[in-house]
């Protein structure tokens, strides 16, 4: 008997859903078909416009070449996110796509380098950084393959407008055969033997049958949710900023390769520069602020004239109790939410999407590949949380109600561990699926002014001179910075400009 899946439907679209649609009319060449359903009356958030280094993986997988899709989606690149004020009141840092030096002996730099900052010898860890010593010039180009090159220790990914991005891959997937139904969902019929999705019902009555459902349908969760009332775990406790409003402006003459995130007295501020405006967002805490005082925030602190009105959006952060649910697997919003404050939301489509195509089923959707799924992405999920929350546990301001209580509150179990660690020894546990290394644990600990007791005692047993490294390695990449193109220059000599 035939177990193979031959009809995928994917309901909603958006960023998730024509992601999911392009990824797997790539990889399902023949014999299956996948329909695609969405109505235009329902608005999509359409907010994540900043991305993390595998973004480039995505594409490459599906072959879409770099400067088209920079032209599309009027992009701009991305060398980390800067910090301002979340340590402390007028204190920043960076979060780099990369290293902080590179590894030049059995200990890590990071240990020699707290012992001369300690001292007085050195400058702070920021200055260490290609990425930084690039992006603070606003200078960017793609790194070197050459791994003796002070231009192979950074990473980079994009900002770009999520819906043309939605837009492109939509042109993309209906190339591979994806079929795009306009319309919108009223009924959801369940088998009354299995409880499995069997087909949903338009408003006008055309019913569309599946084997598999993709749920993009947002924070709804129309299937895994509202029809497999699958349950919700909510982490609002340790992550209690529950709003966000969005709103575009005209482009500044600061276009800046990486992403700013400002910490504000109830929450924090995104700026996100594309080549033809930049997009800004104002997450908050409404236990702390009203709707309206976030929203008078927000438009005060804007380098550009607004091209909109500030657009609301609530949620609840936290994740499903399962992401793969019977014959419906949720990607996106509809498995979870985890606020954009690491750019980490059009990742975990990407990452749901990989988990997938892994463990593809057949009709008889093991229950052995569905538990490893939810699995990977529980631990994937709660590796994200714990490292989000640090930056707010971190902090040092006790200047409103929100940071106090972020300063004062217990965090996971999992994040207790890793704090105890670093604070008495500097050390960074390595974790499963942890999408954020060394560096960038790194990054938030040094960059919110969390030093550890002690340090490594390994290192007084080598005979490194830690001072003299560091010092020529800060010489060489700021050599390596001045003689990079100016981050507009770059994508103009590239062909990438959607103005050319």
């Amino acid at each position: 008997m035939d177990r193979h899946i031959r009809n995928i439907v994917i309901v909603g679209g958006g960023s998730a859903g024509w992601m999911a649609a392009a990824a797997l009319g790539n990889a399902v060449q023949k014999d299956c078909s996948i329909t695609l359903i969405e109505s235009e009356d329902i608005g999509t958030v359409g907010v994540g416009e900043a991305t993390i280094p595998p973004i480039l993986r995505f594409n490459q997988t599906l072959g879409i070449d770099e400067a088209e899709f920079m032209r599309a989606t009027q992009g701009s690149f991305k060398l980390g996110i800067q910090f301002v004020n979340w340590g402390k009141q007028g204190h920043s840092y960076f979060h780099p796509f990369g290293t902080f030096g590179r590894p030049f002996d059995l200990v890590n730099l990071h240990h020699y380098w707290w012992q001369a900052f300690e001292n007085g010898e050195v400058t702070g860890l920021d200055d260490y950084c290609m990425a930084w010593s690039a992006a603070k010039r606003n200078r960017f180009a793609p790194p070197s393959h050459d791994p003796r090159h002070v231009l192979s220790t950074y990473d980079y990914a994009y900002h770009f407008d999520a819906g043309l991005y939605a837009r492109m891959l939509r042109g993309y997937a209906e190339a591979k055969g994806v079929k795009r139904q306009e319309g919108k969902i009223v009924d959801v019929a369940l088998n009354p033997e299995t409880g499995y999705v069997q087909s949903v019902t338009l408003q006008g009555g055309q019913v569309i049958a599946g084997e598999m459902f993709i749920d993009c349908s947002g924070f709804r969760g129309l299937l895994i949710e509202g029809a497999l009332k699958t349950g919700y775990d909510n982490w609002s406790h340790w992550l209690p900023c529950d709003r966000a409003l969005a709103v575009p402006c005209a482009a500044s003459a600061d276009f800046t390769p990486y992403t700013r995130s400002t910490a504000h007295q109830a929450g924090w501020q995104w700026r996100i520069p594309l080549q033809h405006r930049t997009g800004n967002g104002h997450v908050y805490a409404s236990q702390f602020i009203s709707d309206d005082e976030a929203a008078r925030v927000l438009m005060e602190n804007l380098d550009g004239a607004p091209l909109a009105d500030p657009r609301p959006l609530a949620f609840v952060t936290g994740r499903r109790r399962q992401f793969w649910n019977k014959n419906v697997v949720a990607i996106g919003l509809s498995s979870g939410f985890m606020e954009p404050l690491e750019s980490t939301s059009l990742y975990l489509i990407q990452s749901g999407i990989a988990k997938l195509l892994t463990l593809f089923p057949d009709k008889d959707f093991d229950p052995v590949l569905r538990n490893e799924f939810n699995r990977q992405a529980l631990t994937e999920f709660e590796r994200i949380r714990d490292f989000i929350i640090l930056h707010y546990k971190l902090t040092q301001r006790d200047d409103s109600p929100l940071w106090r209580y972020c300063a004062n509150m217990e965090v996971p179990d999992s994040l207790q561990d890793s704090l105890e660690l670093f604070g008495r020894y500097g050390k960074i546990p390595s974790k499963e699926l942890d999408l954020f290394g060394m560096h960038s644990w790194l990054a938030v600990h040094i960059g919110q002014l969390h030093f550890p007791k002690r340090n490594d005692p390994l290192a007084a047993y080598r005979n490194t001179d830690g001072v003299a490294w560091l010092n020529r390695f800060r010489g060489l990449i700021e050599n390596a910075a001045e003689g990079l193109p100016s981050h507009m220059g770059y994508i103009k000599q590239a062909g990438m400009s959607a103005q050319a």
